[in-house]
C-alpha cells in the first residue's frame, strides 16, 4: 500500500434534499463514499470538550459525519497534522487507511457518524502511535 497523506483526506459534500418541513441527506455506496459500506456505527454523550480515536487501520477506509454538533478531526500522516472541523450532517470526512486520525473537541450533545469499508477487526487496528510510525515509514527492499 502506498503512504497516504494527510491531503488524502478529502471532506465530501453530500446531498442534501428538502424544504421547510426538514431535510434528508443520502448516502450511497460507490456514490458519495468510494466504497461499499461493511459496518456502521455511531459515537455520542461524549462530553464536551473529550476525544475519542487516535489510532489508524492497515486496510479500512472510513467516513464520519457530524449529524449533530461538532467536533474537529486531528489527521495525521506521520509527517504532517490537519485539523478539519466537522459541525453540519451534510458534509463528511474520507479518512482512508494509513492515516492516523483523533476525533477531537466534541461540542456537547455531538453525534458522530462512522460508515466503515470493512467490518470490525481488531488486528486492523494500529492503536501505538510508534507502531504507527513504524508501519508508514518507508522500507529498504532492496537490504539484504
Amino acid at each position: 500500500m502506498a503512504n497516504k497523506t494527510i491531503w488524502d483526506c478529502n471532506l465530501v459534500y453530500l446531498p442534501k434534499l428538502g424544504d421547510r418541513k426538514g431535510h434528508i441527506t443520502p448516502v450511497t455506496n460507490l456514490k458519495e463514499l468510494p466504497f461499499e459500506t461493511k459496518r456502521v456505527f455511531y459515537l455520542y454523550d461524549i462530553p464536551g470538550g473529550e476525544s475519542r480515536g487516535a489510532h489508524a487501520h492497515y486496510e479500512c477506509h472510513q467516513f464520519l459525519v457530524a449529524v449533530s454538533g461538532a467536533f474537529e478531526v486531528l489527521l495525521d500522516d506521520g509527517n504532517s497534522k490537519r485539523q478539519v472541523l466537522l459541525n453540519r450532517p451534510d458534509l463528511g470526512l474520507l479518512i482512508p487507511a494509513g492515516i492516523w486520525a483523533s476525533e477531537i473537541n466534541f461540542s456537547s450533545g455531538a453525534v458522530c457518524l462512522v460508515l466503515a469499508s470493512e467490518k470490525f477487526n481488531e488486528k486492523d487496528y494500529i492503536r501505538d502511535y510508534n507502531e504507527y510510525l513504524n508501519f508508514i515509514k518507508p522500507h529498504d527492499s532492496s537490504a539484504s
